[in-house]
């Protein structure tokens, strides 16, 4: 099994800065995708960013030039870099795993981690 654990939330101010984090553990993949997605109240989860295991990234265009994802192999941790947060990116903050094992893909994901942005 896999298990992922956030961490990192918190309230802060719009304009700040804040780093969450994921630490994986359990078995694991030579193919994957690792990513973060949030969802706000009353609104869909929606995509943040992802990178695949060859380092290949994506963002969400809402946090293009703002948030940066990020890995340490060696801590099997995700990270999530959020600078200049604003009110609209108040959400609980998923971290994901895709694993791929030949033809089989298994979807992971932790518990999340609230981040409050007030104005």
């Amino acid at each position: 099994q896999v298990q992922l654990v956030e961490s990192g939330g918190g309230l802060v101010q719009t304009g700040s800065s804040l780093r969450l984090s994921c630490i994986i553990s359990g078995r694991t993949f030579s193919s994957y995708t690792m990513g973060w997605f949030r969802q706000a109240p009353g609104k869909e989860r929606e995509l943040v960013a992802t990178m695949t295991s060859g380092g290949t990234t994506n963002y969400a265009d809402s946090v293009k030039g703002r948030f940066t994802i990020s890995r340490d192999s060696a801590k099997n941790t995700l990270y999530l870099q959020m600078n200049g947060v604003k009110p609209e990116d108040t959400a609980v903050y998923y971290c994901t795993l895709q694993g791929h094992t030949g033809l089989i893909t298994r979807d992971y994901w932790g518990q999340g981690t609230q981040v409050t942005v007030s104005s």
